[in-house]
C-alpha cells in the first residue's frame, strides 16, 4: 500500500473538503491544505485555516476512510501547526453529534473547551476542542 501526503495546489483538495462537508468557500481566508492519498486515491484532507503564526491555527478535516490517520500523518499534522507555523495552540470545532470525530480528538489529546449552542446551520451544537503545544505527544 502506497501512502502519500500531498500539498494542495490550486485549491482542488480544499474544494473536495468543502464540497463533502457541505460548506461554502467564503469562510476561508489564507489557508494551507494537505491531502492524504492511499494507492493514488484521495481519502482525506486537512485544512489549516484562521492561521495566526506564532499563536493559533484551526483545523478542518474530512475523510471517508478511517485508514487516513496513521502515526506519520499525525506527526506531519502537528509538526506543521507547532513547528512550521510556530503556533501555541490548535483549535477544532466538531458537530456534537459526530461521535467518531469527538472520540478521535479526545484520543489525540485535545481538551474540550466549550459548546456553541445551535451554532450549526441545522441548529445543532458544535463542541470546541483545543490543544496546546505543551500538551502534544505527537511531535
Amino acid at each position: 500500500m502506497e501512502y502519500k501526503i500531498v500539498e494542495d495546489v490550486g485549491d482542488l483538495i480544499t474544494c473536495y473538503v468543502c464540497k463533502n462537508l457541505d460548506l461554502g468557500y467564503n469562510w476561508l481566508g489564507y489557508h494551507l491544505t494537505y491531502g492524504m492519498m492511499i494507492d493514488g486515491k484521495l481519502v482525506g484532507a486537512l485544512i489549516f485555516h484562521d492561521i495566526r503564526p506564532g499563536r493559533e491555527v484551526w483545523w478542518t478535516i474530512y475523510t471517508d476512510n478511517k485508514r487516513w490517520c496513521n502515526r506519520r500523518m499525525l506527526r506531519f499534522m502537528f509538526g506543521v501547526a507547532f513547528k512550521a507555523l510556530k503556533c501555541h495552540r490548535i483549535s477544532v470545532s466538531i458537530d456534537a453529534r459526530n461521535s467518531r470525530s469527538l472520540k478521535l480528538v479526545e484520543k489525540l489529546g485535545f481538551k474540550q473547551e466549550g459548546v456553541l449552542r445551535a451554532q450549526r446551520d441545522d441548529g445543532g451544537d458544535s463542541i470546541v476542542w483545543g490543544m496546546l503545544k505543551t500538551e502534544c505527544k505527537w511531535l
